[in-house]
């Protein structure tokens, strides 16, 4: 399960790769150097990201005008049009080496099939924001809201002004670098931000496959990556998300490494944990929210798994890991964990959205601010099962198969702590946000408590697939119906099933990425959609002074240039997406516009 290459396999099913079961010396080299184990990541590595970035790349050859249903429907398609002819042969060798194909052949094409979904999925994504915003320079949101914010963090870098507060300083360096490189340094941050939006949400699919594969096999690691990537990607900040996505089975690979330290040799132990700590360090810096959230679960769990009992040199060995690990982690972390010590406390949270005004014990789905005309009296629907819809049913189910089946398995243990963490600081934001009239960013862990729950029932239909065809072989063997040796399921049959289920993966996966793209389309500003910030990027000038190709206004605004301040804090709760006559009633106090407050 573990394990990142295939297993090489042998028996009835596993065909000979040369007539007459003799190869020459040459043949046997070739065969032996395509089989090495660095090949094989080297290329799952290379088609995953091939395919993500060139998918994007092909969709700024489609010439539609997205101000418009028609152009945007026409867009759309097209993306799917795309997709198809580059998929379908994929999975068409696919399926035909599961039928023909000899066991080692179609390992190493099922790794390549699934890397190039995975790729593929998210460059949908990324496709469709290069037609959202084909015409015009600026990116998502333009320069309101949280790009506004990203593009004065990026400027006053720019400036020489270093970190902006408390958030985490790698994205907008890195805005900085690219309009330095690319756009001409100061005024040009915006544009930079367009085109890191689009290549973030690309490689989110193959980062988040390849994270996975460190922990699972091609197709589970597909099964968890696709989903993931599609449900939680958010183009306007990708870098965010990927974060959390990546961040888990990063922690699972790393607490694997601790239960191994009494096997690994002083160095090995340095190299590892140099390297955990080096991208545990960049990923704190690059987007550091998720670490609040799944800290508590980690830190219990790694007392837990710590190899208390198994000797004097395996607990120096397991401590110097964990210590290698953490300071390594803090060295690169310390600028921002330096800000968050000295200005965490005068950096509360008090931004309230839809998300903040239903019952905080739903976390199967999320609405930004974009909330079109939705309510917290009409979202969440309600279910069919005290308020629980069909398909959370199905999911507990599956969570609690994960749990009880899987128990010993270390993702699920990781999964199952980092839910339990986030859920109890959830409900203690929430139950305080009336006294203290701070949000503190709790709706976020609706994320990542999805994420543990898909986690959890993905590994626990593995566990109990994998349970159930043991013990078929027990019962088998048992009654004399199976021989006492090999599978009692045909390598042929598993590899012909796990090919039709990556067939449903990728229908499932170019779908749910058209649904992911289609809401981002451009909307006009009355619409209160997520489709607003692919509008607003059509509203404002050019490097040249002119209004973008398709803008839908006559007269656009100035590009603004300026540093990051802070805001002051208000110190109450700010409601959005709340009329005037029910801020009484949403947030217990008269609209501070009516008092003469501000934001």
């Amino acid at each position: 399960m573990t394990d990142l290459a295939t297993d090489r396999l042998s028996g009835p099913d596993a065909r000979p790769e040369a007539d007459g079961g003799a190869r020459s010396v040459g043949q046997a080299a070739a065969h032996r150097w395509f089989e090495q184990r660095r090949v094989l990541v080297a290329g799952e590595i290379l088609v995953s990201v091939v395919a993500a970035l060139g998918f994007t790349l092909l969709c700024r050859h489609i010439s539609v005008n997205p101000l418009n249903r028609i152009g945007q429907v026409s867009g759309l398609a097209k993306i799917q049009q795309y997709v198809a002819i580059l998929g379908l042969p994929i999975l068409a060798v696919l399926v035909y080496t599961a039928y023909r194909g000899g066991l080692r052949r179609h390992g190493i094409v099922q790794r390549l099939a699934c890397a190039a979904l995975a790729g593929l999925a998210t460059g949908v994504v990324a496709g469709g924001v290069v037609v959202a915003l084909r015409g015009t320079p600026w990116p998502l949101g333009g320069q309101e809201g949280d790009p506004s914010v990203l593009i004065d963090m990026a400027t006053s870098m720019m400036h020489g002004k270093g970190i902006s507060g408390v958030y985490p300083p790698l994205f907008p360096a890195a805005m900085a670098l690219w309009s330095e490189l690319h756009y001409g340094g100061v005024g040009g941050a915006g544009f930079a931000l367009h085109d890191l939006q689009i290549v973030c949400s690309a490689l989110v699919g193959p980062m988040s496959y390849l994270a996975w594969r460190l922990m699972l096999r091609p197709f589970w690691a597909l099964a968890i990556a696709v989903p993931s990537a599609l449900v939680f990607l958010d183009p306007i900040r990708p870098y965010s998300h990927v974060t959390m996505i990546v961040l888990l089975p990063l922690l699972a690979a790393c607490l694997r490494e601790l239960r191994r330290a009494g096997e690994l040799s002083t160095r090995s132990l340095w190299l590892r944990g140099l390297g955990f700590g080096a991208v545990f360090g960049i990923l704190f810096l690059w987007y550091s929210g998720w670490y609040l959230w799944a800290a508590p679960g980690v830190f219990l769990l790694t007392l837990f798994l710590f190899p208390w009992r198994a000797g004097r040199r395996t607990i120096r060995r397991a401590l110097l890991f964990v210590g290698v690990v953490l300071a390594t982690a803090g060295a690169i972390g310390s600028p921002l964990l330096y800000n968050i010590v000295r200005l965490g406390a005068d950096t509360p949270d008090r931004y309230a959205y839809i998300a903040t005004y239903v019952d905080p014990a739903y976390v199967l789905g999320w609405m930004s601010d974009r909330n079109g005309t939705s309510t917290y009296h009409n979202w969440p629907q309600a279910g069919e099962l005290a308020g629980q819809t069909g398909f959370a049913v199905m999911l507990i189910v599956a969570v609690g198969i994960g749990v009880g089946l899987g128990l010993r398995n270390l993702m699920v243990r990781l999964a199952a702590a980092v839910l339990a963490g986030a859920w109890l600081m959830r409900f203690w934001f929430a139950s305080h946000m009336a006294h203290s009239q701070m949000i503190q960013l709790y709706p976020r862990t609706t994320w990542i408590i999805m994420y543990c729950l898909l986690i959890l029932a993905v590994v626990g239909l593995m566990t109990g697939l994998e349970r159930g065809v043991g013990w078929l072989g027990r019962l088998f063997r048992s009654s004399g119906r199976a021989p006492s040796a090999g599978p009692v399921i045909p390598h042929r049959v598993v590899k012909q099933l796990t090919a039709g289920l990556i067939c449903a993966l990728a229908l499932f996966a170019t779908m749910g990425a058209s649904w992911s793209v289609d809401r981002y389309m451009p909307q006009p500003e009355s619409s209160n959609s997520m489709g607003l910030d692919a509008w607003r990027a059509h509203t404002i000038k050019k490097k040249d002074g002119t209004c973008p190709k398709f803008s839908p206004v006559a007269k656009c605004a100035d590009p603004i240039t300026k540093d990051w301040k802070p805001n002051p804090d208000t110190r109450f709760i700010w409601c959005a997406n709340v009329t005037t006559e029910d801020w009484p009633t949403v947030c217990g106090r008269q609209a501070p516009w009516l008092t003469g407050e501000k934001k």
